[in-house]
C-alpha cells in the first residue's frame, strides 16, 4: 500500500500536525509507534529556591481578607512562582506566559514607580483583568530585583480567566 518513503513522510506529517493523536492513529495506519524523550530541563512554576543568608529580598502579599504574608526570596524570582510556592491564591492559568490575567496583583504605589513599564502583551492582558487599578500588574511579569526589596502587593478580590486564545 505505502512504500517506505511515503510511509516515512506520512508518519512525520502525522506526528508534526497532531502529536497527541499519533499514538492512536499511527498503529492503525501501519506506522511504527515511536516514543520521544526530551533532555531539556522542564520549567517548574511555583518552585523556587530558598535564598542564601544575606542575599534575600522581601515581598509581602496582602490577601483578599487582609492577611499579610512576608517571604524571603531570591533576586530573579517572579511573583507568580513565589505565590504558588507558598500556596497563596494566585492561579496563573497560562503558566506564566503572559497570556491570561489570573496572576493580577495590585502593587503598592511606592514600588510601582520603581518597576519597568509593562510591555504591550502585559497591557493587553491587564485590560482583561477584574478590578484593574492604576498600579495593576501581572505577577508573572514582576521579577524581583534589589530595587523592589520590600515590595508589597495586594491580591484582588477575584480574577477572571480570560485568555488571549479566547479572542481568536
Amino acid at each position: 500500500m505505502f512504500n517506505a518513503t511515503t510511509r516515512l513522510i506520512s508518519s512525520s506529517l502525522i506526528r508534526a500536525s497532531a502529536p497527541r493523536l499519533t499514538a492512536r492513529i499511527a498503529p492503525r495506519l501501519g506506522f511504527p509507534q515511536m516514543r520521544s524523550i526530551s533532555l531539556s530541563r522542564p520549567t517548574l512554576h511555583g518552585h523556587i529556591e530558598k535564598p542564601k543568608e544575606g542575599e534575600e529580598l522581601y515581598v509581602t502579599f496582602i490577601t483578599k481578607d487582609g492577611s499579610q504574608f512576608k517571604y524571603a526570596v531570591n533576586e530573579g524570582d517572579n511573583l507568580l512562582d513565589i505565590a504558588q510556592a507558598n500556596n497563596l491564591d494566585m492561579e496563573g492559568a497560562c503558566g506564566g506566559s503572559c497570556a491570561c490575567s489570573t496572576c493580577h496583583v495590585i502593587v503598592d504605589p511606592v514600588y510601582f514607580d520603581k518597576m519597568e513599564e509593562p510591555d504591550d502583551d502585559e497591557n493587553d492582558m491587564l485590560d482583561l483583568a477584574f478590578g484593574l487599578t492604576e498600579t495593576s500588574r501581572l505577577g508573572c511579569q514582576i521579577v524581583m530585583t534589589k530595587e523592589l526589596d520590600g515590595l508589597r502587593v495586594a491580591l484582588p478580590a477575584m480574577t477572571r480567566n480570560l485568555q488571549a486564545r479566547d479572542f481568536n
